[in-house]
């Protein structure tokens, strides 16, 4: 492998370097960048090693390429430079962050995670031919990389930082590698490490893990490793507990494939194949855009789909019981399952927003079949469906679907798939079509309601307001004169019942 560098990098690369042998500082490139280079990755995050006050330094480079200093972490003196604008990086906004070389380069090398990410690039070499740069790779990484191998550089790296645990497990599913025996025999007897992680380093790795587009598979992977449980031990009551025999799979099982069909459904778009079943799910570019719209910083709206799959049946085991004819029941799961949720996301750091998300399609996953009927929903029912789940009603329909494939598996009947498209179709063409059905324009307000019919300040004006809404998405009243005739008729009947 050579060390090519994009054109925007190799400038701003020259920029820095310049800047550092300048000021007589030793400097390397390592971790991610070296590794992400090599093997022909872009990416807008360079680690740069110094053997100077990392801290400082940031904050001079800072200064002479116009960026923002972000200081990291104060007590292992690492730093961080933002890019955002400027002609030196084209537009795009780059990472570097700066880390202290304790000892020489070869000791910073030792105590990094994996040997993929323990190759190091002096800068003075980039002022030669890239493809000739030299590589400081005692760990033999390049190799471990042409094989496409994670492996460790000791034995204390995880008890060094636990959350390396996850991180082989995220790098295996974001560059298709397999973590070399040893290494995953070390991550099976020091799992329970993660424990000690704080929840927002476990967010960030976990995050970067579902947003692959294999995320199930390593979710799987992860449990073999002891890591799953560990990171949600609120999981582990749902191993071996069965469900009613149209489900192919036990709870803990069936939630996992729940998250492979969210990426199955999610693949429909890029498959210029597409089976019997994939053929049949909607797409259209707005979908599309819907589910990579970014929630929070590097979350998007899919990652977090693939969270609430994964966590959709979590109460399940607690919420068991049995029919006389044996059959099992789970009723209240879905409200049980977004309070375990709402305890689960605040404890990994998930913001406020992205908590209530998920709580919300766990909350109302069942809710497309009590809509549908014997026939499609009323106009209604769709109001009501979308005023409910609020901004997650598209993201809650598509969990829904994953969890009807990962209810049945290999025995899913075409016919009864096609019914359940048709559904959802109908709902999403409702609500494009008609979007006074899900937000209907205003035709009276709170002022109204108090000037004309002399009610006071209550609850009773927003139930009476919720209710001229939900009749104008039902088609039954189009007008003021309408509204207002309907909460006079609405007040004569509850002045009836009081008296």
């Amino acid at each position: 492998m050579g060390f090519p560098a994009r054109k925007s990098a190799a400038s701003l690369l020259t920029k820095v370097s310049a800047f550092l042998i300048r000021q007589g500082i030793d400097s390397y490139l390592v971790g991610g960048y070296v590794r992400d280079t090599l093997l022909g990755r872009a990416t807008r995050d360079i680690d740069i090693a110094v053997a100077a006050p990392a801290l400082e330094i940031a904050q001079r480079i800072a200064k002479a390429l116009d960026g923002k200093y972000v200081p990291l972490d104060a007590a292992n003196e690492i730093a961080r430079v933002v890019l955002i604008e400027g002609e030196l990086t084209q537009g795009e906004r780059w990472h570097l962050d700066f880390s202290t070389i304790r000892g020489d380069i070869a000791a910073n090398l030792s105590h990094r995670d994996f040997t993929i990410d323990a190759i190091a690039v002096n800068i003075r070499d980039l002022g030669v031919d890239y493809s000739a740069v030299h590589l400081i790779d005692p760990f033999q990484g390049q190799k471990d990389l042409e094989k496409g191998l994670i492996r460790v550089v000791s034995k204390t790296v995880f008890q060094d930082d636990p959350v390396r645990l996850l991180r082989a497990a995220r790098l295996a599913a974001e560059y298709g590698f397999t973590i070399e025996d040893e290494t995953e025999a070390l991550i099976q007897s020091q799992s329970q490490l993660i424990c000690r992680v704080a929840g927002e380093r476990v967010r960030e790795e976990l995050c970067r893990l579902l947003s692959t587009s294999n995320a199930a598979h390593f979710l799987r992977y992860s449990d073999y490793l002891g890591l799953l449980t560990a990171i949600f031990p609120e999981l582990t009551a749902t191993k071996g507990v069965e469900q009613p025999k149209e489900h192919f799979w036990d709870v803990f099982h069936h939630s996992i494939e729940t998250v492979a069909a969210i990426e199955r459904l999610m693949s429909a778009k890029d498959l210029e194949y597409k089976d019997e079943i994939l053929n049949l799910v909607p797409c259209s570019p707005t979908l599309i855009q819907h589910f990579n719209q970014e929630v929070a910083s590097g979350v998007t709206r899919v990652t977090l789909l693939k969270l609430a799959a994964l966590l959709h049946d979590i109460a399940k085991p607690q919420t068991k019981s049995l029919e006389p004819n044996g059959r099992a029941r789970f009723l209240g799961h879905t409200k049980e399952g977004a309070e375990i949720a709402g305890n689960i996301m605040p404890r990994l750091r998930f913001s406020t927003k992205e908590t209530k998300m998920v709580q919300r399609m766990i909350e109302s996953h069942l809710r497309l079949w009590q809509m549908g009927g014997e026939g499609m929903p009323t106009r209604r029912a769709i109001y009501r469906y979308f005023r409910d789940t609020d901004e997650v009603g598209i993201d809650t329909i598509f969990l829904t679907l994953a969890d009807y494939l990962a209810t049945y598996g290999p025995n899913l009947d075409r016919e009864d798939w096609q019914r359940c498209i048709q559904l959802t179709e109908y709902i999403l063409s409702q609500r494009e079509k008609e979007r006074d059905i899900v937000t209907p324009p205003k035709l009276i307000n709170g002022h109204d309601l108090i000037n004309i019919f002399a009610l006071e300040p209550s609850r009773q004006i927003g139930k009476l307001l919720e209710a001229v809404r939900e009749a104008q998405a039902a088609g039954e009243i189009t007008t003021r004169e309408e509204a207002l005739a309907f909460v006079q008729k609405r007040l004569a009947t509850e002045e009836q019942k009081t008296v």
